[in-house]
């Protein structure tokens, strides 16, 4: 008995003994395992400085590299070894743009901060290839500290093949001198990371003026993925990448890419402006994505696993809030390049940065209600207000009358809250591109269409801008009602054209009727052509009804100089009316409502659904009806075959 007694304790010492040890195994393991923090964030859009905006209805400020500067510091208390990157689309977007090829102002920023790597976005070729190549050379010869600039997907060998255009030939040399590479490896601590940039298709369909050829992304990451495997020694790889992710999976590039690449540990995914509560995981890889404008800053923690992939053990979506004390040495940064915004590019249309030129007490929606809530919104109203007033009311106004101001969505970037409207506010809410002058600033186009093309527009807003919303149609001179039940491509049920007074004008099919928008929004049609597949179809033309080439020969011009959108919309703010006479103009009691422009008809009976087919739902019941027969036939056809072959085995 005794012998048995001692036998029991001698195993229950040794299994004491071996949890013990294999405790302290794993702990060892769990310590000995490689850990890095990495800060991230994409889309900042040219937002170095704080910012006034509308969120769920209300007016807060956000933003600010200063401030972003003030997170980066104290994380980098905690860990010196902390990796930031920088997911493209760093330009367009304020004031400061307006020296991006002089000064490098934003990419020059992302290295006060101590960003690590950054890549391209489809905004950066919003200044043509001339642009980017100026800006890229600025910054190199800057003498400041500079990111990584990482791109994968650039098909040179394509190009140089068919012979480098000129603007292609810019771009490479611009790409020489910043020292632009397919991948960069960085040591972080123990950790070696490698990260890969790339470019999506959606991102390169929405650059118009990009003249570079690119490879197949998720083909481009591969090769370059083999490449690192093949030449260097990593923990960990990374890729900055401008495509973004889409609610339906099958078309959201960045998912694609984590799928078709495992060996991808983490993407941080721009252009699509995504908030990512929590990263998207496939397989091993994660994807995450923090929003645009620096109103947030991202912040994840990894650990490597014993087979040598990585986990994510914390995340967290920092907001870039007023109490958080801006960094006085990147603020003072910036500063220097905000004074520089008003000598160089303010001052020749007379205003000022902090120059208010209205008061506000209207509550205009959100960006994010422009593009996600589809039905008539105050601020499309009163951006399509503004190209109508600044081209009726030019010293050069030609006479003819503007039938139409058309604004996509797409083109709007930031609301206006309560309180004072400045010059850099205005300027904030539609600040991309560039004009035929080189001067920065998308300018007014003017073109003809004819009521039957209006008919299209319209119903490009109703049918296809669910699938592509930054074309929903917002419009100054036109109201329509759409069903959203009804079959697509016939979901409006009534239109016309509205005079000053608001009263109903009929549309007549073919009579053409002038059209103001701006220069990337004809530039864009083309988009719309192929999201419908070819079937609808928008030729915009001259007066005489001859189809425009080249959307620059038909630019606004004012005293030799361009009509530029967002100036157009500054004069309009000017114009109204001192209600409270303190000597500035107050936005008009107007915009606090609907004005029927764009109607929802959400009945769900039959004769709403069927009343007024045109011809799009008159060929889509064609082409049903045929298959349909097809079918019927196909049927028809085997029940005869099978009773042939039983009459045959009888």
């Amino acid at each position: 008995m005794k012998k048995i007694k001692r036998l029991l304790m001698l195993l229950s010492a040794a299994a004491v003994i071996l949890t013990c040890l294999s405790s302290g195994v794993y702990l060892r393991a769990e310590e000995d395992a490689k850990e890095i923090d990495i800060m991230f964030f994409h889309d900042t859009h040219s937002h170095l400085n704080s910012f006034y905006t509308v969120e769920d209805g209300e007016g807060v400020e956000l933003g600010g590299f200063a401030r972003i500067k003030t997170l980066i510091n104290e994380q980098k208390e905690k860990n010196p070894d902390t990796l930031i990157l920088d997911g493209g689309d760093f330009s367009m977007g304020t004031l400061v743009q307006t020296i991006f090829e002089q000064e490098a102002a934003e990419l020059r920023m992302l290295g006060v901060i101590g960003t690590d790597v950054t890549t391209v976005g489809n905004h950066e070729f919003d200044y043509r290839s001339k642009g980017l190549a100026n800006m890229l050379k600025s910054a190199a010869h800057s003498g400041d500290p500079l990111p990584e600039f990482v791109l994968c997907n650039v098909d040179w060998e394509t190009m140089e093949k068919e012979g480098l255009t000129e603007g292609q030939q810019l771009i490479a040399d611009g790409f020489a001198e910043y020292g632009v590479k397919d991948y960069v490896v960085l040591q972080k601590g123990e950790v070696r990371i490698a990260v890969i940039g790339v470019f999506g298709k959606d991102a390169l369909d929405c650059a118009p003026t990009c003249e570079l050829i690119f490879k197949e992304p998720v083909e481009a990451v591969k090769e370059t993925v083999a490449d690192i495997k093949a030449n260097e020694d990593v923990d960990l790889i990374v890729c900055v990448s401008h495509s973004g992710t889409w609610e339906d999976e099958s078309k959201s590039e960045d998912e694609i890419l984590a799928k078709s690449v495992p060996e991808l540990d983490l993407i941080i995914s721009g252009h699509t402006h995504t908030l990512l509560p929590e990263p998207i995981v496939h397989g091993d890889t994660y994807i995450v994505s923090t929003g645009e404008y620096g109103k947030r800053i991202g912040g994840l923690s990894m650990r490597q696993n014993e087979n040598g992939r990585w986990t994510i053990t914390d995340y967290e979506l920092k907001p870039i809030t007023m109490d958080i004390v801006p960094d006085a040495e990147t603020q003072a940064v910036a500063d220097g390049f905000m004074d520089a915004v008003n000598s160089a590019y303010l001052a020749d249309f007379g205003y000022t940065r902090e120059q208010i030129l209205a008061v506000n007490d209207v509550n205009f929606c959100s960006l994010k209600a422009l593009e996600e809530e589809h039905t008539e919104h105050n601020l499309g109203n009163i951006l399509s207000d503004a190209y109508v007033y600044a081209v009726t009311n030019s010293p050069d106004f030609d006479g003819n009358a503007v039938d139409l101001a058309v604004v996509p969505s797409g083109t709007v970037r930031d609301s206006y809250p309560t309180g004072d409207i400045t010059v850099e506010g205005v300027f904030n809410s539609f600040s991309l591109g560039i004009g035929a002058d080189g001067v920065p600033g998308y300018p007014l186009i003017s073109v003809y269409l004819t009521g039957e093309e209006l008919r299209t527009a319209a119903e490009i807003d109703a049918s296809i801008s669910d699938l592509m919303p930054t074309a929903r149609l917002y419009m100054s001179g036109m109201s329509f009602t759409f069903n959203p039940n009804r079959m697509i491509l016939n979901k409006v049920t009534d239109i016309c054209l509205t005079d000053e007074d608001g009263g109903r004008i009929e549309l007549e099919d073919d009579k053409l009727y002038r059209v103001v928008a701006d220069l990337y929004s004809g530039q864009m049609l083309s988009a719309v052509t192929d999201m419908s597949y070819g079937l609808l179809s928008i030729v915009p033309k001259y007066a005489d009804g001859t189809p425009i080439e080249d959307f620059e020969d038909v630019i606004i011009m004012e005293n030799g100089k361009e009509i530029k959108a967002w100036d157009a919309i500054a004069r309009y703010m000017q114009s109204f009316p001192d209600t409270d006479k303190d000597g500035i103009a107050n936005v008009p009691e107007y915009y606090r409502t609907d004005h029927d422009r764009k109607v929802v008809d959400d009945s769900k009976s039959l004769g709403a659904l069927i009343k007024n087919p045109n011809k799009y739902a008159m060929m889509i019941v064609a082409v049903i009806v045929i298959l349909i027969i097809i079918v019927v036939l196909l049927i028809v056809l085997v029940v005869k075959l099978i009773k042939r072959i039983r009459k045959k085995k009888k």
